[in-house]
């Protein structure tokens, strides 16, 4: 098992940026590769980043290619997605997700572990 608790959510103006972090704790978290996906009311939940067992290859959704950052650090079992240049459509609750293994799924079935979200609100 693999608890993920996500964190850093809030209200921000468009424009402005946030940081994300998302703490595991359970089994190695290096053997995990990590993801954060988004869910706005009335859609499905998309894909946003996701990042590999070492934190080598990333990869991101190409409406926030540029404004997003995933990263991590195994030594503390973090994942972190700095968000920049924020806008109204990034409104959503974010969550973290992990997968045992190497690969970076963007599909939401590709992920054994989840978070319970954080909420980030945009305003214009």
């Amino acid at each position: 098992q693999v608890q993920l608790v996500e964190s850093g959510g809030g209200l921000v103006q468009a424009g402005g940026s946030l940081r994300l972090s998302c703490a595991a704790s359970g089994r190695a978290f290096s053997n995990y590769a990590m993801g954060w996906f988004r869910q706005a009311p009335g859609k499905e939940r998309e894909f946003v980043a996701g990042i590999s067992l070492s934190g080598i290859n990333t990869r991101s959704a190409d409406s926030v290619k540029g404004r997003f950052t995933i990263s991590r650090d195994n030594a503390k079992s973090t994942v972190d997605l700095q968000l920049n240049s924020l806008k109204p459509e990034d409104t959503a609750v974010y969550y973290c997700a992990a997968r045992f293994g190497s690969v970076i799924p963007a599909q939401q079935g590709g992920y054994d572990y989840w978070g319970q979200g954080t909420q980030v609100t945009v305003s214009s």
